[in-house]
């Protein structure tokens, strides 16, 4: 017994347009991987490109909390309360420029400066301490 062409192709699938679904199957199955590759090794790169191993991912977060803040006293806050406040509200001390499309005014962070700028101002604390009689 012989099958039509039309029998093999996929439900909903006409003879005209067998080659174009096959192609695009193809297509969003290798965009589809790209996509979970990419979000696999993000992370994992920002957090080698911000500090990791030297600084914990909670001590990133807490740097990431005082720059974008200009606030030296703001702290990660881990695991964050399930009902708590929106996250900044209330802050005062961030130095951006609001409006249809608001503009940070701090620098962008380059490879591992939290750990640079994490020890800066430890060692102003330790001079500020110091300097206290």
């Amino acid at each position: 017994m012989n099958k039509a062409p039309t029998d093999e192709l996929p439900l909903g699938t006409t003879p005209a347009f067998a080659g174009m679904h096959k192609w695009l199957q193809r297509g969003l199955i290798v965009c589809l991987t790209a996509l979970v590759l990419e979000g696999a090794f993000t992370f994992p790169l920002l957090a080698l490109w911000y500090g990791w191993p030297q600084l914990s991912l909670h001590e990133i977060c807490t740097e990431f909390e005082k720059i974008r803040f200009a606030d030296d006293s703001r702290e990660c806050i881990y695991p964050y309360p399930l009902f708590g406040p929106a996250e900044g509200a209330g802050q005062k001390t961030a130095q951006d420029e609001w409006g249809i499309q608001p503009k940070p005014l701090y620098k962008a962070i380059g490879y591992r400066e939290l750990i640079q700028r994490r020890d800066e101002r430890l060692a102003r604390q330790a001079a500020a301490h110091a300097s206290q009689p």
